[in-house]
């Protein structure tokens, strides 16, 4: 058995869940790691499970034409070793260009990592909401003045605060 990584994307429909996740049972595929949403009317999926390459891309077959699917074996397991304290990290404001690539620059060169990120556009209104993990050398009253100085350049809101346990 392989550890694969399985991707869908297309236009949404009642089902799609309902239909990748049997075929996917049909060959004993175990789902380990999962995360689905739609964009914009788009459904998007990626899957983590363990089964056998050849029957799971064979069992998706009839699914492709409407829905894209990408089937990859990923290798030995990596298990994700906590970097430091989980942080959730919201950003709302006008709509532009880079508000995602400056803010998680911000977090990067802090030496801190993305685990989760969500944006939705409502309108004119944009909001970013991350989970983040920092590690104990992170300098916190540094990394909030950095994030600050680059939501005011971005005409956006920031907060950065601890996750608690019930965010989770």
């Amino acid at each position: 058995m392989s550890q694969l990584a399985v991707t869908v994307i297309g236009p949404d429909r009642p089902g799609i869940i309902a239909d990748v996740t049997e075929a996917l049972a049909q060959v004993g595929v175990n789902l380990e790691d999962s995360t689905m949403t739609l964009l914009r009317g788009h459904f998007a999926m990626m899957i983590v499970c363990t089964g056998p390459f050849g029957p799971v891309k064979e069992a998706l077959e009839p699914l492709r034409g409407e829905l894209v699917i990408t089937v990859r074996e990923m290798g030995p397991e990596t298990a994700h070793a906590p970097l430091g304290a989980p942080y959730i990290l919201s950003v709302h404001g006008a709509d532009r260009p880079g508000i995602v690539s400056a803010v998680t620059r911000m977090i990067a060169t802090a030496g801190g990592t993305v685990t989760d990120l969500t944006t939705r556009l409502s309108g004119e209104l944009y909001v970013m909401t991350a989970e983040v993990e920092l590690p104990p050398s992170a300098e916190l009253p540094m990394l909030m003045r950095a994030l600050e100085i680059t939501a005011e350049e971005l005409g956006v809101g920031v907060s950065l605060r601890p996750t608690e346990s019930d965010d989770l």
